[in-house]
């Protein structure tokens, strides 16, 4: 069943808009949904009439083009697709909805098209790695329009625009991140945790902050990975835990791992309360938000909780460990990725490496 409102709308210069949307339900469920905008009331009343009956005579629209932003609103509301959707990849699709080439035809979309959404996006403020995965989860949604909608759609019109983005500038891949803490860095955000730690009042959580940092450092692991972590996982003789669902850009689910938990990981565990099913029974949104408090106090710039990954991984290299063995505790399965991304060696930490090889020739 087709129906429509209108939505009244004012802009920041006082004139007002009148936004018709269009809905048809099958069985309480919204599958088909599309709007478009007036000056004038009348003439979106009479749009949303006219395309409520061109709905309900004809069915909704099977083998033929779609405004982008109606082919957006089905993704998300397909819940095969949209529960399988990644976060970052979920954010960018609601954005897109809202931005000028939503209104472009599915068959329709040009080089020139893409072009402009780049610059409007370079505009608003967007880095070109940025503004590629605008680009990459469009053509992604664009690929499922024929076989999962029956709606016509030129994704092939990519294979033409990403090399030209790219020679403009206007998309590109992310920088590679070096930054690593400093001794001293390190020293006063423990500090600095501490303190935070020991200032929550009787009755509220209290966060081990210090702990999870080190855990954090000498795992490698994600704080999503550590607050998840399970008692029924670790393994005390063997002082292992399994890591469930790790990261993987080829499997979303199921992709556990089994990691040793090295030095003084294993210790950090076992004296954790066993209060609950998790090891760290936190939100880890919760953690990063204290971290990120603690940082800005103390003025430290450009630190990001997961840089604490590289700095566990540069670690394990320069204590001697081989590639391969660094990737059983990050989980990585590309070893060219680890090397390359996790990785940054402080060269003055050489010397100790060289004076200790000389002293045992």
């Amino acid at each position: 069943m087709a129906s429509f409102t209108i939505e009244k709308r004012q802009l920041k210069n006082g004139e007002l808009r009148y936004k018709a949307t269009i809905f048809v339900k099958k069985q309480g469920r919204i599958i088909h949904r599309e709007s478009k905008t007036f000056r004038k009331k009348d003439l979106a009343r009479t749009y949303g009439r006219n395309r409520v009956s061109e709905l309900e005579n004809e069915g909704v629209l099977k083998d033929k083009p779609v405004p982008l932003g109606v082919l957006l609103d089905k993704y998300m509301a397909d819940r095969d697709l949209w529960d399988k959707t990644g976060r970052t990849k979920r954010y960018v699709i609601q954005m897109l909805r809202d931005c000028d080439i939503a209104t472009i035809n599915s068959d329709q979309l040009r080089t020139s098209d893409l072009i402009e959404h780049c610059r409007n996006r370079r505009a608003a403020g967007a880095k070109p790695a940025t503004i590629y995965h605008d680009i990459a989860y469009l053509r992604s949604v664009m690929k499922k329009a024929k076989p999962v909608f029956n709606i016509n759609a030129n994704y092939t019109i990519f294979d033409e625009a990403v090399p030209v983005l790219v020679d403009m500038d206007l998309i590109g891949k992310s920088q590679k991140r070096t930054r690593r803490p400093t001794e001293n860095e390190i020293d006063r955000l423990k500090e600095g945790l501490k303190k935070r730690q020991e200032s929550r009042p009787n009755g509220h959580t209290r966060i081990p902050y210090l702990d999870i940092l080190d855990f954090s450092i000498l795992t490698c692991m994600r704080i999503g990975e550590v607050c998840k972590l399970r008692w029924e996982d670790l393994n005390e003789e063997q002082k292992t835990i399994v890591v469930r669902d790790r990261k993987d850009p080829r499997k979303k689910e199921g992709n556990h791992m089994i990691v040793p938990l090295l030095g003084e990981s294993y210790d950090i565990v076992a004296r954790q309360p066993k209060r609950n099913a998790l090891i760290f029974p936190y939100n880890a949104k919760s953690v990063t938000a204290g971290f990120q408090r603690v940082r800005n106090s103390l003025g430290i710039e450009d630190l990001r909780y997961h840089d604490l990954r590289r700095e566990g991984a540069s670690r394990l290299f320069e204590m001697g460990y081989s590639i391969e063995e660094v990737a059983q505790v990050t989980g990585h399965r590309n070893l060219n990725i680890l090397w390359q991304v996790y990785t940054q060696l402080f060269p003055h930490k050489l010397h100790a490496k060289f004076n200790e090889e000389t002293a045992h020739s």
